[in-house]
This record gives C-alpha cells, sequence and structure tokens, in this order.
C-alpha cells in the first residue's frame, strides 16, 4: 500500500480587524511526502549548526530563525522529494458566519483546501497520515483537532488514515512544513519571494479562495 504523509502549518493571526502585527491572509499549507527523510537531515542539520556555533531556538521556526539558519534549512529541504499545497483566505472578504468562531474558521479553511488543493493527492493513495501543527493552547485545541477529523471524514472517505496534532517542535517535517508556509505567507503579505523562490517548484497548488469576492467586512 502506499501511504501519503501529509504535513500542515498555518499562517497568519485569528483577528478579525486591522492594525499593526495582524495578518491580511490566513493560509493552510499542506507538504505531501511518501519518505520523511527529509526530517532525518533536518535533524542531522541541526546538530551541524549547534556544533558550528549557529544562534539556534529550540527548533527550526522560520519567523525566529536568522537568515543563516534558514538559508541553511532552504538548502537541506530543497534536496528532498515533496509536494506543497496552500488555500489563502484574504480574512477581511470572509463572511462574518464563516468566522463566528476560530474552529469555525479554521475548519472552512481546512474543508477547502482539502477539497480542491488535495484531490488529486488523495486519489493517488491507499493511505494516510495527516500530522497537523497544534493551534493555540492544550484545552483549546480540542476544537481544531474535532474541526479537522470532521473534515477528514468529509473528503478522504473509505481510505485508511490517521491524524496527529503535535506541537511543531516535535517533528522535523512539521518544520518543514513551517517553512513552507512562512514562504508563501512572504509571498502574500509582503510581496517578498526571495525564498518562495526556491521552493515553487514544489508548490502543485496555490489558491486564493476569495479571489473573486470584492466585499470587504471589515
Amino acid at each position: 500500500m502506499s501511504r501519503l504523509h501529509v504535513f500542515a502549518d498555518e499562517s497568519g493571526t485569528f483577528d478579525f480587524r486591522r492594525g499593526p502585527n495582524i495578518s491580511r491572509f490566513y493560509i493552510v499549507c499542506t507538504v505531501t511526502m511518501s519518505s520523511c527523510d527529509a526530517g532525518t537531515d533536518l535533524l542531522t542539520l541541526r546538530r551541524q549548526l549547534a556544533w558550528d556555533g549557529l544562534s539556534l531556538g529550540d527548533y527550526f521556526h522560520a519567523t525566529t530563525d536568522t537568515q543563516e539558519v534558514r538559508d541553511h534549512v532552504f538548502a537541506a529541504i530543497c534536496k528532498h522529494d515533496f509536494r506543497i499545497q496552500a488555500t489563502i483566505m484574504e480574512k477581511s472578504k470572509a463572511q462574518p458566519e464563516i468566522r463566528k468562531t476560530h474552529a469555525r474558521f479554521y475548519q472552512h479553511a481546512w474543508y477547502r483546501h482539502f477539497q480542491f488543493g488535495m484531490s488529486g493527492s488523495i486519489r493517488a493513495c491507499s493511505e494516510m497520515h495527516i500530522t497537523a501543527a497544534s493551534v493555540g493552547t492544550k484545552k483549546g485545541q480540542a476544537a481544531f483537532t474535532d474541526a479537522v477529523r470532521d473534515v477528514l471524514r468529509q473528503t478522504v472517505g473509505k481510505r485508511s488514515h490517521r491524524a496527529s496534532f503535535w506541537p511543531c517542535g516535535t517533528d522535523p517535517c512539521l518544520q518543514l512544513a513551517d517553512y513552507c508556509a512562512w514562504a508563501i505567507q512572504r509571498k502574500w503579505e509582503s510581496n517578498d519571494t526571495r525564498s518562495y523562490d526556491l521552493i515553487k517548484d514544489r508548490v502543485t497548488y496555490e489558491y486564493d479562495m476569495f479571489q473573486k469576492v470584492t466585499t470587504h467586512f471589515y
């Protein structure tokens, strides 16, 4: 049986207003791969960077890593075979009923992402292991976990699948997904494509969900 590994992360805040440090977009990003060897290489890289004396956090995290560390991480992951899918939501165009709660908005993004962005990947495999970066507090995570599992029941169908929800620091492949989500977020938020250009040949789906919507609700 062909088992597909799916690592998922999100970029953007749940604030539905305009202001400093509030993202314009919310992005769901998945990275699909048949082998998790990239994660092994990231662990090896981390040990080498520590030996070389570079400044490191608790784990690779694109937002807080130095540019020198980012350069090393992108060079390492781009040696491996993986595919990237991203669904972009311009938050101000989301109708109020979609964003009544953070979990409702999160579920809507995930559903559209798996319905369209992941449809080809789902058809091509017999087993799927989805590992998503945990969101918020442990208590609040339950609502997001239920939202994802409901989406999977609707979209993955009868294919054998498992869903795990782990902190990003526990799995280097989640850190790979974080890097990809960050690169896509930089492109959409700031028109900064420096990192995106390194991975753009891996992007198989990148869709602005509200591109035809002209109304802004805030």
